[in-house]
């Protein structure tokens, strides 16, 4: 009986402080990674500023050099690239969001509001499927190949980049 109180303090003395040291360690470093933008890597494009993404994304501008038609792709609600692009590009919250292409499209302004993509990956295959295209990744996501925008003149993970 006294052996096993023992093995019962052991594992709860172990438990409480693996926890300990897991929540200084979350604490410590930043657990938010920044939101990427990927286009397509024949897209002739290699940086916006913030202000010519937040364009793109409001449908305020529809075209690349070229007369190349933008396809906005775009996460679901509730994905962190979305609740990310939500807040630093759009400056809406959902509900606004959506009234916001409800009035582009009422207006004649736009055909529909960006394509939503229900997971990272078919975000980067369609990018690299449709040669218009630009999505947001997180940029954990990021491999070799994809054509990542410069942002303000940064790149995800550097000093000053706008999007986290």
């Amino acid at each position: 009986m006294r052996k096993a109180a023992k093995i019962g303090t052991w594992f709860t003395f172990a438990f409480v402080l693996s926890m300990v040291l897991v929540s200084r360690s979350s604490a410590q470093t930043n657990t938010t990674p920044d939101l990427a933008v990927i286009v397509n890597p024949k897209n002739a494009v290699d940086s916006l500023s913030l202000n010519d993404l937040v364009k793109i994304y409001r449908g305020e501008r529809q075209y690349w050099k070229g007369n190349l038609p933008i396809v906005l792709l775009f996460r679901p609600p509730g994905s962190y690239e979305r609740m990310i692009a939500l807040r630093v590009i759009f400056q809406m919250t959902e509900s606004q969001y959506k009234q916001y292409w409800v009035s582009k499209i009422m207006r004649a302004e736009a055909t529909a509001p960006p394509t939503e993509l229900f997971s990272g990956g078919m975000t980067k295959e369609g990018v690299m499927a449709i040669p218009g295209a630009i999505g947001c990744i997180s940029a954990t996501d990021l491999r070799p190949g994809m054509k990542v925008l410069h942002i303000d003149g940064h790149l995800p993970g550097e000093a000053n980049y706008p999007l986290h």
